[in-house]
Formats: structure tokens, sequence, C-alpha cells
């Protein structure tokens, strides 16, 4: 016999009523709890970058760069006249003394002015010589002619005191005594005129073969620099050494100035190293530096900084203090490393891949759990491999130096 049960509707619907509540609350607990739990750290696999340990003690600050072996000492030949390039007769490469004829230019007009200005010296010489002549035989002319005056001058004179004896005596007359005396006076009037015209004749030389003479070296240097040009169409070496360049070929045209060989001496060869900008302020006069020639490095000694920049580098003179190993040439491709400084105790690391000196970078450091997180780090003074550490690393932490851009919205990585 069924009985009745008035109330057990009621109850299944406020069971019902209950669960859904908290099926409910409980999918929205879940709903929040995964809303707020944080993306899984992703993974990368640990050969695949590259890490280092932080270290603490001596740190060498290096800058480097890509240059060339330069001569010290090279010589750029030039043409005097213009021309045209005749005759090659040496190649760059070829050893040189001083004097060796490298090329000839050709130059018909250079020719014409040597042997015309040689002719117009030749002809003032001889004109300075007929001259010498005519003036020392006109000297001799009048030197004749004043000695004849000082002969008939002491012949009158002579003969005018006789007379003058004989007259006191009385045997010749007043009229010839003064007859006498008159020839006498003539012929000394004419002794001083003629003793006066030599000596203004044998002073005269001298200023008349000046002109002649100056006229004469006129033409001489004009002849030395026509025959020097003329000369100068057989281009020669001026230094020992090798021909580095020759950047003309037969049949090309040239005008004064242009270059037309170098010449170089290999055995004194220094470092045009370049270095970026960004690293070239420390670098000073007298730092030591290591050529890297491929083949032996050598020491050298920062010599020169260039005051400009180019390309984004400053180019630095290093010169070689000890001898270059064999195979070193000019235009040799080398890399050089200058030690800017030595720091006694720092905390360093390796260089990452990113960031420069003296800036906020930050970099996954290795936990014990194998992860690594992300932690803000101050670099200090860099190196060429090595970077300082103010802050935010210790001596032993493990941390990734690679490119780490790709997980950069990461804050921790899992390395397996």
């Amino acid at each position: 016999m069924d009985i009745a049960r008035p109330n057990a509707a009621k109850e299944r619907r406020r069971k019902r009523i209950i669960y859904g509540v908290i099926t409910a609350v409980v999918l929205i607990g879940i709903t929040v709890a995964l809303w707020r739990l944080k993306p899984a750290a992703p993974t990368v696999d640990r050969n695949l970058v590259w890490m280092d340990t932080v270290k603490r003690g001596p740190m060498l600050r290096q800058v480097r760069g890509l240059g060339t072996l330069v001569p010290e000492e090279i010589r750029w030949i030039a043409a005097r006249t213009s021309g045209r390039v005749d005759k090659i007769i040496l190649r760059p490469g070829a050893m040189v003394e001083s004097g060796s004829l490298i090329l000839e230019l050709a130059n018909p007009d250079v020719e014409q002015a040597a042997a015309n200005a040689t002719s117009q010296f030749n002809a003032a010489e001889a004109q300075l010589t007929n001259l010498k002549v005519e003036l020392e035989s006109t000297l001799l002319g009048a030197e004749a002619t004043a000695s004849r005056a000082k002969s008939e001058y002491e012949t009158t004179k002579l003969q005018a005191e006789v007379k003058e004896e004989l007259f006191r005596d009385g045997l010749v007359s007043s009229l010839e005594l003064k007859l006498t005396q008159a020839t006498a006076a003539q012929a000394a009037t004419s002794n001083l005129i003629e003793q006066k015209r030599y000596a203004f004749s044998k002073e005269s030389i001298k200023p008349k073969l000046a002109v002649q003479e100056a006229e004469v070296d006129r033409l001489r240097s004009l002849a030395k620099l026509r025959q020097d040009e003329f000369e100068a169409l057989k281009v020669r070496a001026s230094m020992t050494g090798v021909l580095s360049a020759l950047p003309v070929e037969v049949g090309a045209q040239v005008q004064p100035g242009n270059n037309l060989a170098r010449v170089a001496d290999p055995s004194k060869l220094k470092a045009e190293v370049r270095i970026a900008e960004t690293q070239a302020r420390d670098i000073a006069i007298g730092q030591i530096s290591m050529i890297d020639t491929r083949n032996g490095i050598v020491e050298g000694r920062v010599s020169r900084i260039d005051p400009a920049v180019q390309n984004g580098t400053v180019l630095v003179d290093v010169t070689i203090v000890n001898e270059l190993p064999r195979g070193a040439r000019p235009d040799l491709s080398v890399d050089g490393t200058i030690e800017l400084e030595r720091l006694n105790d720092v905390i360093f690391v390796s260089r990452p891949a990113f960031g420069q000196e003296k800036s906020a970078i930050s970099i996954f450091k290795l936990t014990e759990s194998g992860d690594a997180v992300r932690t803000p780090v101050q670099l200090g003074r860099s190196s060429v491999n090595t970077i300082e550490i103010i802050s935010g690393l210790q001596p032993g932490d493990r941390v990734i130096l690679s490119d780490m851009s790709q997980w950069e919205n990461n804050d921790r990585i899992h390395l397996n």
C-alpha cells in the first residue's frame, strides 16, 4: 500500500538546485584557477646555448680591429711634364734602387725645348767669350796709348829741364825754352788723360762682363731646367725598395703632377688597424698592441690615432717592435689587438652576444632546478672577449650568453 509523501518532490528539487550551485561554483573556481595559471616555461636544448661562469679576478681590457700592413716610407713618383707613356721597363713587385729606370715618357716639345735652351746657352757663352776678348783688346790698346803718352811726357819733361839749364847758361833763347815747356805741359796733360782713360777702361770691364755673365747664368739655369724636364721623361726610382704600384699603361697621356709609380721600403712596415669608434675612446699613444699576420703574432706600439672617424671606425697606426715573420708584405690583412688597461680585481664574464659596455641588460641565470630565470644585470667596462659586471650577478653564477631574443617575453626557460 502506497504511502503519500507530499514533500518528496520539493526535496528532490532542492537537492538538484544545491548540486547545480555547487557544480557552478566548482566550474567558476576551476576557470579562475586556469586563468591565473602562468604558461609553462619553454624548453630549450642545453647544447644549443652558450653558457659561462661569472668569475672574479684580473681582467685585461682589449679592443680588436682589422687592418693591413703598410710601409712606413712610401714615395710617389709624379710626372714633371706632360707626355705619353712610351715604354714600361719595370712592373709592380720589382726591386728597385735609387735611379732605377721604371718607365719612359715621350714628348717632342720637351725635347725640342731642351735643345733650344742648350743652344741659347752655348750662344750666350760664346758671346761672353767674345766680349772678354774685345774688352781685353780694348784694354791693351788703352794701356799702350797710356804708355806712349807717359813716355812722351817723360821725354818732353826731360827736354824742358835741359833747356832750363841751357837757358841759365845763356845757350838758348827764352822763346825756345817756352816752346819746350809748352810741349812738356801738353804732354803732361795728354799723359793724365790717357792714364784716366786706361783706368776707366780697366774698371768698365767688370760691369760689362757682369751683364753678359748674368745672361749666361739665366740661360744656364733655363737650359738645366729644360734638360731636367727632358731627363724626367725617363721616370726613375728615388729610393731603394720595391715597386708597389704603377697606375699607368703604355699609351696613356699624363699631365704634370700625375702619379706614375709608387716605391715602398718593404723592410719597414707598420699596421693600420681600424677600431670601432665606440671602442676607440680609451686608446692612447704608446699602448701595447699584438698584430696577428696569420703567419705569426708580433708586438707593436700605438704610434698615431687618426682624429677623424670614417665609416664608423677610427684608424690607428701601430709601429712594429720586433721582427716581422716571413711572408709579411705591404697590403697584407692583419688582426690587431690593443691592450687598454689591466683591471686587478673585478667581477667579469665572457662577453654576451648582446649589450654594450656600461649598459643595463637582462641575462638568463641558471638555477639549481635546472631552469634559467631572467635577471637584470648592470654591465661595466668591456674587452674583446670579456665584460665587467657591476651588479646583478655574483662569482660562480652560470649564465646564458647566447642571443635569447626569441624568448624575450619569457622570464623563465627550462633547459634539458
